[in-house]
């Protein structure tokens, strides 16, 4: 780890990354996951690593070569062109923005419960405010606050696991050593297959948001060598702590009585009376649902900036600080009127329009294997690193067949194939906004177009009384460099 130097080090970057991944989509939804697949959600959840392991190396290659603000956009834009860029970077925001009013909403409804005086837009509204003035402050306070609230979350999930083992070992006074209970009379596939593939879905949203890291990779200072780093520990650290929790969690409670109304750690603790420790783990649900929407704010308005650079958004969100200020500020405003729809609407066009979160996730990082497949073919390795995707080509070629199965299997799903349907009509709309109203402009990002010159032009000059003839050679602007006289 980088101990000098401004710029997030290798730490940061790595509680950042947990603080955004570790959220509500584990706490409270995976509990859908593990009662489709059963003791099977295991293989479930070691494939998603190993999936997300595969992603992360292909950013890896990308941002060690260039650490560009805008990170997979930018990269997309690069080899795909410029109207792929603009539709990646457009559907990711605008997903991200519904995902997380959404979160507003559902943390709004814990809150309640503490604070009865204060209505639920008022407090959703607090909280995105909150959000947003955090996200103000700066890379370097943020990914302090967000270490503490990561650091809150794992030491949650460590209680919660030892608690569980103890259970099992029958080390806690006043309660039977559990063994292998409920775990000894599971189907270990009660679904088979099918229950596998339909649990990844669910998986991959308990592991999104780790793309953060390329979108926080331009602020730090030495990123061939922080990037990488921190990519491993994420990996590492979530597949670990995961599995962790799953195996303890199948002994102590049968899948098929979980559901997504209450989140499986408080079900598994509540059925064994303790309680007290479902009542911890429900308040850490909470500071899980605000970590995630303070680090997608971190990356929303970086994510605006880079396209406000391109020109791929109006230019007064443009900034020229390390803080994004005006996006963050923007995506702030965003969230609030998201918030508003979702007490306006009729429930069933509000929900529509969020699921569409998930879908820009998942075709985030669809782009980011494929930008890598060609980044890698023209251009190798990167300069200052090695290459980390392993197994190349086959490796990119199946983890985007691996995401492309499971954007697939949204309709498979109950309540995500509106998903789906709602994520397709963003990138249709985005597509047809570009090539509409924004491909007249020459942005950054094209290919270069070949150098040409103009043909001798001879104009006729009078002069003391007789016309000579003189050639001259029109030059483009910023075409052609500037030629001593000593040039040969």
């Amino acid at each position: 780890m980088e101990s000098t130097g401004q710029g997030l080090k290798t730490w940061q970057l790595t509680m950042l990354a947990l603080g955004t991944v570790i959220g509500g989509s584990f706490f409270l939804g995976s509990a859908v996951a593990i009662r489709s697949a059963g003791p099977a959600v295991i293989i479930s959840y070691i494939l998603g690593g190993i999936l997300v392991y595969f992603i992360l190396s292909a950013l890896s290659e990308m941002t060690v070569a260039d650490p560009a603000p805008g990170s997979f956009r930018t990269f997309a834009s690069r080899m795909f062109g410029p109207g792929t860029g603009f539709v990646v970077g457009w559907v990711y925001w605008t997903g991200l923005v519904l995902a997380m009013s959404s979160e507003a909403i559902a943390v709004s409804v814990f809150l309640r419960e503490w604070f009865p005086a204060l209505s639920l837009p008022v407090l959703g509204s607090l909280i995105v405010m909150g959000v947003t003035l955090v996200n103000l402050l700066g890379a370097e306070q943020l990914s302090r606050l967000e270490s503490g609230l990561a650091a809150i979350k794992l030491l949650a999930i460590a209680g919660f696991v030892f608690l569980g083992l103890a259970l099992i070992a029958g080390l806690l006074p006043e309660l039977p050593r559990v063994g292998a209970g409920e775990l000894a009379r599971e189907t270990w596939f009660p679904a088979g297959f099918s229950g596998i593939a339909g649990s990844m879905l669910i998986v991959m949203f308990t592991y999104a948001g780790f793309e953060i890291i390329g979108l926080a990779a331009s602020e730090t200072r030495y990123p061939h060598r922080t990037v990488p780093r921190a990519i491993r520990f994420t990996v590492l650290g979530l597949v670990g702590f995961y599995l962790a929790t799953i195996v303890v969690m199948l002994p102590l409670i049968p899948t098929a009585v979980l559901t997504e109304e209450v989140s499986p750690l408080v079900a598994t603790l509540n059925r064994w009376g303790l309680g007290w420790a479902g009542n911890v783990m429900n308040m850490v649900l909470v500071i899980a649902i605000l970590s995630t929407m303070l680090a997608a704010m971190f990356g929303l308005g970086r994510m605006l900036r880079s396209l406000a650079e391109d020109r791929h958004a109006p230019a007064w969100l443009k900034d020229k600080t390390n803080i994004p200020y005006r996006g963050i500020l923007f995506s702030g405003a965003a969230m609030l009127a998201g918030l508003a729809l979702g007490f306006l609407l009729p429930q069933q066009v509000y929900l529509f329009l969020v699921s569409s979160g998930g879908f820009s996730l998942l075709f985030a990082y669809a782009v980011i294997l494929a930008t890598h497949y060609r980044f890698r073919r023209e251009k190798g390795c990167p300069p200052k690193g090695k290459c980390r995707m392993p197994g190349y080509p086959f490796a990119s070629w199946l983890s985007l067949a691996g995401i492309v199965a499971i954007i697939g299997s949204m309709p498979l799903i109950p309540d995500q194939g509106a998903g789906l349907i709602a994520g397709l009509t963003l990138v249709i709309f985005f597509a047809i906004l570009y090539w509409g109203a924004f491909a007249r402009f020459r942005i950054r990002g094209r290919r270069p177009e070949p150098v040409t010159f103009t043909r001798p032009v001879f104009q006729v000059k009078p002069g003391l009384g007789e016309s000579r003839m003189e050639f001259s050679r029109e030059l483009f602007e910023n075409r052609m460099p500037h030629r001593s006289s000593e040039d040969p």
